[in-house]
């Protein structure tokens, strides 16, 4: 699949990763090669798209930021992998047949998402990759570290961890919610940065809220005054339409089982290349590997199947476009807090509407209603599934549509909360 650069899918690309799951029409197919404006309100297109994946319609999953469903012609690949390995005596299939197909789904991803092939390792989550990160880096005792309060509670633990056992120093920045000002979130790191710093970590995308941080200005701000940068892409790698490369970031860990609908226990690694030898293993590795990516992937026996069918969900992402995929999350997103925002006051938004500052996860609040009693209110009485964010910075729930959200279960939820606002939550 060698689509010209700047062009959407072809006909035969959408067929190929649509087509196995039998929804892809003609017409659908023929809009796929069509530009981001023409496709991105085009519902019949999007129908095609739903089609693909076979999730319970009487349930309206709005919190895909936990995970996606995965598409059936993804589910079908696995299916038909996992069967091969079991035909055939393990110790054959896990060290040396499949060893090719790992490699092959190397270089489709870093194609697909605009870095060298043997800067990426495929892991099993965006914990996983962050956390080699964050225990590979060599530090001593007094070292600082610098990230946020709204980065992911896991990966604050793993530096909470270091300080425990290493007595290294971890500093946070607050961060403004909503954030706005993308200059004003830059000169807070630069600010929070002292002459003992060693490492930044920042989000691409803020799990709490969907805000999108100037993540390209902060790696240039930090490189400056020598600081590498630790990119959690969690959210962003599949939901945003941009290179890993254009970044120029030395580290970026994605969970592919979020936006890119892989299969689950999949991520991803992005190490630059002269980071690499520098970069300690989570499992010990031998030093003729010390320079190659493939040694943040010795992690002992596992399925080989989930991570091969990464290519199947990769090409559906292409198949999509990643620019029409991220403008219809934004399209998705915008018709129910722009909505709920004009219905009352009393709709606070945590994550910024302006262009480029989020993606298609947001998080509100109702003033004066409590957000847990909310997500369950919704869940048991008109089974639609949110995320109930409550944190000291942030507190709402996160909304998080797919490609697969139809534009009427957005209005369920927009209905649903505009009952809430009339009437109050029952007793």
């Amino acid at each position: 699949m060698n689509d010209a650069p700047g062009r959407g899918p072809t006909r035969r690309v959408f067929l190929g990763a649509l087509g196995a799951a039998g929804v892809a029409s003609k017409a659908g197919c023929a809009r796929a090669a069509g530009s981001v404006e023409e496709t991105g309100a085009d519902e019949d297109f999007w129908s095609d798209v739903a089609r693909a994946f076979d999730v319970d319609r009487s349930l309206v999953n709005l919190d895909n930021g936990a995970g996606s469903p995965t598409p059936a012609v993804v589910r079908e690949a696995m299916r038909r992998r996992l069967s091969e390995c079991d035909a055939r005596p393990p110790s054959l299939m896990l060290h040396g047949a499949l060893q090719p197909e790992i490699e092959a789904v190397r270089a489709r991803l870093a194609a697909a998402f605009g870095a060298d092939r043997e800067e990426l390792a495929i892991t099993r989550n965006s914990s996983e990759s962050l956390q080699i990160c964050q225990f590979g880096i060599d530090l001593r005792r007094g070292d600082e570290i610098l990230t946020s309060t709204q980065d992911y509670p896991r990966m604050i633990a793993a530096f909470r961890q270091r300080e425990r056992r290493e007595g290294v120093v971890l500093r946070q920045v607050k961060l403004p919610v909503p954030a706005e000002d993308p200059a004003e979130i830059v000169a807070l790191y630069a600010r929070a940065i002292t002459p003992a710093t060693r490492l930044l970590l920042v989000c691409h995308m803020v799990n709490l809220t969907g805000q999108v941080l100037p993540v390209k200005e902060i790696v240039a701000m930090a490189r400056a005054r020598g600081v590498p940068t630790i990119v959690d892409g969690a959210h962003a790698l599949a939901h945003l339409d941009f290179r890993i490369r254009d970044l120029d970031c030395d580290y970026y860990g994605v969970s592919l089982h979020k936006w890119l609908a892989a299969p689950p226990g999949t991520g991803l690694l992005y190490v630059r290349r002269e980071k690499i030898a520098g970069l300690w293993p989570l499992m010990a590795a031998p030093p003729g590997m010390d320079g190659d990516i493939r040694k943040f992937e010795e992690t002992g026996t596992q399925s080989l199947a989930h991570k091969i069918s990464i290519a199947e969900a990769v090409d559906f992402h292409l198949a999509v476009g990643g620019a029409r995929k991220a403008a219809r999350l934004v399209e998705l997103r915008d018709r129910w807090a722009r909505r709920l925002l004009a219905a009352s006051e009393r709709i606070r938004l945590h994550t910024s509407l302006k262009p480029g500052l989020a993606g298609g996860m947001a998080t509100f609040v109702v003033k004066g209603v409590d957000t847990r009693r909310l997500r369950a209110w919704l869940l048991d009485r008109h089974r639609i599934l949110t995320q109930a964010i409550v944190h000291e910075d942030v507190v709402g729930l996160r909304v998080s549509p797919s490609v697969y959200t139809a534009p009427e279960e957005i209005d369920r939820f927009s209905a649903a909360i505009e009952h809430v606002l009339a009437r109050g939550l029952p007793g």
